[in-house]
């Protein structure tokens, strides 16, 4: 068995709260530092489905990225659904930690990672954070060795992500060279990638005015979707930390599941 602190040390080295977002709520949520883990479950959100599922494999821990509680709780009752989850493992006595946002913008976090899998070179912070001496930040932006086309970076990160479609902006043979990457739900990003010059920002969701918005200022956009933009980091994790404690028992969940389907 491994101390829960431990792994808490091991998630804030690599993934440093200083750099999640100031509304964010990160770090250990749900308790004791000192108590013993052996078996891990990595997820994107905490739902009804994941949380009963690391009950049922006896996970002592999640490591969820989207925060459980994510806004202050006045009371837990059964009455709303995040008090009720959070009754729920904290009866059969799980720990909760959430990264979040400083996952996001880590040095081996989701868009580093998401830059890298669309083949970026000379990849830099969109926002930088000041305070961080390795010049980190949020989100990503690079540059493509030759101009490409948005239809090829589209099916880039289809193949990268394993999905059968997304949503675009712009035109499917217009030629991008420069592209910005903000995983989640991050139309806010569109400003700072127009700044940079970016031709083109990829991120998982945003609003249909950030889209005309976009448009009208001739920068392409790529949206495959918030789960998809996240999900495939935790399934990373969960080999990062099983790697690191060996001790451990960990997976990524298996249940949970994007809430969006097409038809």
């Amino acid at each position: 068995m491994i101390e829960l602190q431990s792994i808490c040390d091991f998630l804030q080295e690599f993934a440093p709260p200083h750099l999640a977002e100031e509304w964010d709520n990160v770090g250990l949520l749900v308790g004791d530092p000192q108590s013993e883990v052996s078996r891990l479950m990595t997820c994107l959100t905490v739902t009804p489905a994941s949380a009963d599922e690391a009950i049922r494999e006896g996970a002592d821990l999640i490591v969820t990225h989207h925060p459980l509680p994510f806004r202050p709780l006045k009371r837990l009752t059964t009455d709303n659904t995040p008090s009720r989850l959070l009754l729920q493992l904290i009866g059969a006595g799980v720990a909760v930690y959430s990264p979040h946002t400083a996952f996001d913008s880590a040095a081996g976090g989701i868009n580093q990672r998401l830059a890298d899998g669309l083949g970026l070179a000379d990849i830099v912070p969109l926002i930088a954070n000041a305070q961080d001496p390795e010049g980190l930040g949020a989100g990503r932006y690079g540059e493509l060795t030759t101009g490409v086309l948005l239809s090829e970076i589209a099916a880039r990160l289809k193949a990268f992500l394993k999905l059968d479609g997304l949503h675009m902006v712009g035109t499917a043979d217009r030629e991008v060279r420069r592209v910005a990457v903000a995983c989640g739900a991050a139309g806010e990003f569109l400003e700072p990638a127009c700044r940079a010059e970016c031709d083109l920002l990829i991120t998982g969701e945003t609003s249909f005015h950030t889209c005309l918005e976009a448009s009208a200022r001739d920068i392409a956009l790529l949206l495959p979707g918030h789960y998809a933009s996240e999900r495939f980091a935790v399934e990373l994790l969960a080999e990062e930390l099983g790697n690191q404690f060996n001790a451990l028992t960990v997976w990524a969940s298996r249940e949970e599941s994007d809430p969006l389907r097409r038809v």
